[in-house]
């Protein structure tokens, strides 16, 4: 009992510590899935609250603050912000696939987005263009870790790699 009192405390601080680690590099988070019984893709993207709100305040009259909108005003902004940012296609230089806002749910210091993307019959891959915030943050990463037929594998989108064939 004594050493999880005392490993209880580490932990929260560690996680707490990498947190601002991570945010120090401007860095998003996908987790990507391939769906072949609904024939789609099923998306969660974390991202700092603070630099969604910065993003969605650019070119705004008033800074943008999420905890100050109801959802029925912060869904467009978002629905927005997700087709200009992460364009998923059939093939390279294709149109992009309509992306659907299915949830959000708020942490401590970040967002989670729940959205789908509907893919063609037999559709073995996708072309992904991820260029969420590298306007805003030259350092911005994103991350996507794809799990597809039992396969899982992870990119990295930065600046000047922004476009990229996910494949199953």
């Amino acid at each position: 009992m004594k050493f999880l009192r005392f490993l209880l405390p580490m932990a929260v601080a560690l996680s707490v510590s990498l947190a601002a680690w991570a945010h120090a590099y401007h860095a998003s988070i996908m987790e990507l899935r391939f769906n072949p019984e609904k024939q789609r893709l099923e998306m969660a993207l974390k991202i700092f609250t603070d630099d969604l709100e910065q993003e969605l305040s650019a070119g705004k009259p008033r800074p943008v603050r999420t905890d100050q909108l109801t959802r029925a005003q912060l869904n467009p902004l978002l629905v927005d912000l997700l087709r200009r940012s992460v364009q998923f296609s059939a093939r390279p230089n294709e149109a992009a696939l309509p992306l659907t806002l299915v949830g959000l749910q708020k942490e401590k210091d970040a967002y989670w987005l729940y959205f789908t993307a509907p893919l063609p019959a037999k559709a073995a891959g996708v072309s992904l263009r991820h260029q969420l915030l590298l306007a805003t943050f030259p350092d911005q990463m994103n991350i996507v870790n794809l799990e597809a037929k039992g396969q899982k594998q992870s990119l990295l989108f930065r600046e000047g790699e922004t476009q990229q064939q996910l494949k199953w």
